[in-house]
């Protein structure tokens, strides 16, 4: 494996940190103080993004989108991590289960995504299924026979991230069971639902710590109409679509959790090279500069993790391990640096005068979504037994 950047990939660092840097710094203390990303600022970074190329540059050419592979959408994502998560999610990047849209779904659903004229959010967490997603209970059923019958859906799902910014839901939902060899599992199946869509109310979640301007939401269905044509995929095949974009997602988390990760190192690295206590650089001190030493070991393991993985993606070589174990490391090497980087800060670390205290806070939520930390614990050692007959 060469992780060498090519000269294309390059430009690409170099394109997105610019922008970050530019478009995406200046408007951090306004969100975080409203809590809120402007509109009117929402459709100013959308058409930037959109001018120079990074909109949508996760999916194919040919479709309107970037085109870029999985190795540098990765390192485009560390450059947006760096970021407020508001604002870096404004350049949008479309859940990459919307390549599995077919027929009128293509020019309802996919090519405006991709354009920017539609934005998408995912729906599968519920308040009594988190981790445990064959366990929703939000069910779609058949009103009627036939392939061409709508489905009427009813259930909750909370922790929908932007969904108070989105047009439509890529919704999952239980259509029936199946036995398995774990015993009997529910049938899932994806749809694509518009949320406007009568029976379908969407209301802002409990306000978080992490994320400001980057709201969770809450999506309750009551005999909820959809059309058959905008079933996502086999009706049952819901879960391998999950599995698709879980890896592409835990890729996303990791490469975040990198660039922000650097980013506050280097603010911890200038503050203890020109914070004097006792005479000298409080960095001179070995309670200090080993705890820089230790970050920056410790983050350059989780880059290398996390571009491993995207490299055997694109080598089509990626196991669910791989996304697991860059999506741990990463995230919990995220939160030893912010906690450290606060401690090096000292008291103004807890003040809102300086950024610390948000990066901290934004910190803890990243070993929870897309998979907790034991989730990903969970499926490398359960992979790992699998070859020994365990």
């Amino acid at each position: 494996m060469q992780f060498e950047l090519n000269t294309e990939q390059k430009m690409i660092v170099d394109t997105v940190r610019a922008f970050v840097e530019n478009e995406l710094y200046p408007h951090e203390d306004e969100v975080e103080r409203l809590d809120a990303v402007p509109p009117a600022l929402v459709k100013s970074i959308q058409a930037k993004a959109i001018e120079v190329g990074l909109y949508a540059a996760n999916m194919p050419a040919e479709l309107g989108g970037g085109g870029l592979d999985n190795f540098s959408i990765t390192l485009m994502e560390r450059e947006l991590g760096r970021a407020s998560y508001g604002l870096q999610m404004v350049v949008a990047r479309p859940s990459n289960i919307l390549r599995a849209c077919e027929g009128k779904q293509i020019e309802e659903y996919l090519l405006p995504t991709i354009r920017g004229e539609r934005h998408d959010c995912l729906a599968m967490t519920e308040p009594n299924a988190g981790s445990d997603v064959r366990g929703m209970q939000t069910r779609a059923v058949r009103d009627g026979a036939g392939e061409d019958a709508d489905y009427i859906i009813n259930g909750t799902k909370h922790f929908i991230s932007h969904a108070d910014m989105s047009d439509f839901v890529i919704l999952f939902a239980a259509t029936g069971a199946e036995e398995t060899k774990h015993g009997l599992k529910k049938k899932i199946t994806g749809f694509l639902v518009d949320l406007n869509s009568p029976g379908l109310t969407v209301r802002r979640g409990p306000a978080c710590v992490s994320h400001r301007g980057y709201h969770q939401c809450e999506l309750f269905f009551t005999d909820c109409r959809v059309p058959a044509y905008k079933r996502l995929g086999e009706e049952g095949k819901g879960f391998d679509l999950m599995g698709e974009w879980l890896g592409a997602t835990r890729l996303t988390v990791a490469a975040t959790s990198v660039g922000r990760g650097r980013r506050v190192l280097d603010m911890a690295t200038q503050w203890a090279a020109t914070r004097k206590q006792f005479g000298q650089s409080i960095g001179k001190f070995q309670g200090t500069g080993f705890k820089l030493a230790d970050m920056a070991t410790e983050l350059e393991a989780a880059e290398l993790l996390t571009l491993q993985a995207a490299w055997k993606c694109d080598q089509g070589t990626m196991t669910d391990s791989d996304a697991a174990m860059a999506k741990l490391f990463a995230t919990e090497t995220l939160a030893r640096v912010t906690d450290q980087s606060l401690q090096i800060f000292g008291g103004m670390g807890l003040m809102n005068q300086l950024p610390i205290e948000r990066f901290w806070r934004d910190a803890r939520v990243e070993r929870i979504w897309d998979g907790t930390s034991e989730i990903q614990r969970h499926i490398i050692s359960r992979a790992m037994l699998r070859e020994h007959g365990g």
